[in-house]
């Protein structure tokens, strides 16, 4: 059998000082790209005093503006594009809940790209061509499933395009069809993992061995009762509809130290998210990234409000950056102390009798913001293992976090989904109170 590394493609075998030189070439290019073609970047330089031009190292990028979900939508729809509307091939658009969608075109060249920066991102976690993709992803205008779906064709995969939902037909499907790897949010595959269970179908003897979840932020405590119970390697992919979608970062199965950014096509920078300062490697903040192949859409400096830090590369020439701990914006100020929905999700993970899906209702009673955590049941969980699990839960945020939450635990798949995902925070305070 060949060497993993033996499968590289030509930009994951450059060396460092080719990597920069190929970094620098197409940063300058996709700059001159969007001054010369988007009226938003042209004004945006001009009133920063700033132009492609001046941009001579990766470094020099700082000087230039952010881009922000609010200016796409300002944006809508197509004031963001770079290539008249007859060249693009495809549209898909984020979710609009909290104001219009943010609309994303892609070119033919754009799409092919995609499609092998996922087909790289699917290689580097352990699939192979002729492997059969269960592709648990939403399709649709969400990025998620279309991406993986070209991506593992790229590849040369056998696809099954199972999308969401019709969770039982989807265990059944994988029983049928031998999928060794599938592409999924990682708390939908623990409602894959119920269901097989509910079936009597013991998780660790189905042909999976490779799992590769993305969409929503998971810790390493759900890697490890992922790959236990399912027998598989778990790991993450990144990435979103605004860069391209997922296939902007990949952790490899040999190393799973993190995420390896695809920096031949997407310049990444992590900054303070309060001053915009760019931080030194090593530092954790807020993800931006500037595209650097993109014709549809060129993006400059886009703030995911994502944190992370960056980090050297192992498995690869690329730099890693760690798994997403949160969002900027997700953070919570509880009377006076900052919370994250990822340090909820790990007590929940280690409480019997509930399952590893949760949600955040901030309400204010007073002048007090109040804080609920409702949490779903496992399947059988008696009403003495519920009421223990809510005190354990409370006990737990009490001690490791520092403040006093309230605790209910609710009835198995009751709490609201979106394409696979769970709504984290549900915030019912009055408007003119904000989220801190």
């Amino acid at each position: 059998m060949a060497d993993a590394r033996d499968l590289l493609d030509a930009g994951e075998r450059l060396g460092p000082e080719e990597l920069r030189a190929l970094q620098l070439e197409r940063l300058r290019a996709s700059l001159r790209h969007a001054y010369e073609r988007v009226p938003f970047y042209r004004e945006s330089f001009d009133k920063a005093g700033i132009h492609p031009e001046d941009c001579r190292s990766p470094a020099d990028l700082a000087r230039f503006p952010f881009t922000t979900k609010a200016d796409l939508r300002e944006n809508y729809p197509f004031g963001m594009f770079a290539v008249p509307r007859e060249r693009i091939r495809r549209l898909h658009a984020s979710s609009g809940t909290t104001g219009r969608p943010t609309v994303v075109g892609y070119t033919e060249n754009d799409l092919s790209m995609w499609s092998d920066m996922v087909a790289r991102s699917i290689r580097a976690a352990g699939g192979r061509p002729g492997d059969v993709v269960h592709v648990a992803y939403g399709y649709g205008l969400f990025t998620g499933g279309l991406g993986a779906h070209y991506g593992a064709e790229r590849l040369g995969c056998t696809v099954v395009p199972a999308s969401g939902g019709m969770t039982a037909r989807q265990v059944q499907l994988i029983q049928d069809l031998e999928p060794a790897v599938i592409m999924v949010t990682p708390s939908y595959m623990l409602t894959l993992l119920d269901e097989f269970e509910r079936q009597g179908v013991d998780p660790r003897t189905t042909s999976l061995r490779v799992g590769i979840f993305g969409a929503e932020p998971w810790t390493e405590q759900m890697r490890r009762e992922i790959e236990e119970r399912f027998a598989i390697d778990a790991v993450d992919i990144y990435g979103l509809s605004e860069v391209v979608g997922p296939g902007v970062a990949q952790e490899c199965v040999e190393t799973k130290d993190g995420l390896t950014v695809w920096e031949d096509h997407f310049y990444p920078e992590v900054i303070d998210p309060v001053t915009g300062e760019v931080l030194p490697e090593g530092e954790r903040g807020e993800l931006v990234f500037t595209s650097l192949t993109k014709e549809a859409m060129p993006i400059v400096r886009y703030r995911t409000r994502d944190l992370t830090r960056l980090l050297p590369g192992t498995a690869r020439v690329f730099r890693r950056m760690e798994k997403i701990s949160g969002r900027s914006d997700d953070l919570v100020i509880l009377r006076g102390v900052n919370l994250f929905p990822t340090q909820i999700e790990e007590i929940v993970l280690r409480t019997p009798g509930v399952a590893p899906h949760f949600q955040l209702r901030l309400t204010r009673e007073g002048r007090m913001d109040s804080l609920t955590v409702r949490a779903e049941a496992r399947a059988g969980a008696t009403p003495q293992a519920r009421e223990a699990a809510a005190r354990s839960i409370v006990t737990a945020v009490k001690n490791g976090i520092g403040v006093s939450v309230d605790v209910e635990i609710v009835e198995p798949e009751s709490l609201e989904r979106s394409v696979g995902k769970i709504r984290r925070i549900v915030d019912l305070r009055p408007r003119d109170t904000g989220r801190g």
